[in-house]
This record gives C-alpha cells, sequence and structure tokens, in this order.
C-alpha cells in the first residue's frame, strides 16, 4: 500500500508469503472465535480493540476483505467490532482530518 505511493516497486513475493502467514494466523482466530464470541472470551477486550486500525486498513485501502469475509466467525467478529459506534467516530473524525468535533 505505501511503497507504490513513494515510488517504490512492491515486492510481490514479500506481499503473497504475508498474506499466507496473516491467512493462518486467520485460520486460528476462526477456530478460538467459533468457541467465543470474542478474541479473549465472551466480552469485548483490548485483544479485540487492537486489532480495528490494521484490519480496517486490510478490507480497506489493502483490498483484502475476503481474507476476513471467507471465515464464518471472523467475519462476524469484524462486523461486531468494526460497527461499535465508538469505532464509527473514529472513522468519521479520521475522514474529516480528524478535525471533527
Amino acid at each position: 500500500m505505501f511503497y507504490p505511493a513513494v515510488g517504490t516497486p512492491t515486492d510481490e513475493k514479500a506481499v503473497a508469503e504475508s498474506e499466507e502467514k496473516l491467512g493462518k494466523v486467520l485460520d486460528v482466530y476462526e477456530q478460538r472465535l467459533s468457541e467465543s464470541k470474542y478474541l479473549a472470551g465472551d466480552f469485548f477486550s483490548l485483544a479485540d480493540l487492537s486489532h480495528l486500525p490494521f484490519t480496517q486498513y486490510l478490507v480497506g485501502p489493502i483490498g483484502k476483505e475476503y481474507m476476513i469475509r471467507s471465515r464464518k466467525h471472523v467475519s462476524a467478529w469484524w462486523d461486531d467490532i468494526s460497527g461499535r459506534d465508538s469505532w464509527k467516530r473514529v472513522l468519521e473524525l479520521e475522514s474529516k482530518g480528524w478535525a471533527g468535533n
């Protein structure tokens, strides 16, 4: 995402390797989320909160939403945590360049 913006070619091999590694992590999450609503149990916690910024980039500008949507429980988890009013407000402020109130 960032390399092309600064004129550096993307290392497609590194992208593919990273995507494969992330897929394995998401498979672990899929198993975990089949047993509980959130990563640390049946309560929203820092474990979930810490995933919001990167996953937002993953499903948005990076264009890898399929990695989330192809996993039933991960997809439901993402819908839950990204649908929170507080996160929606963060995205709203971000779209305004943090100048909103």
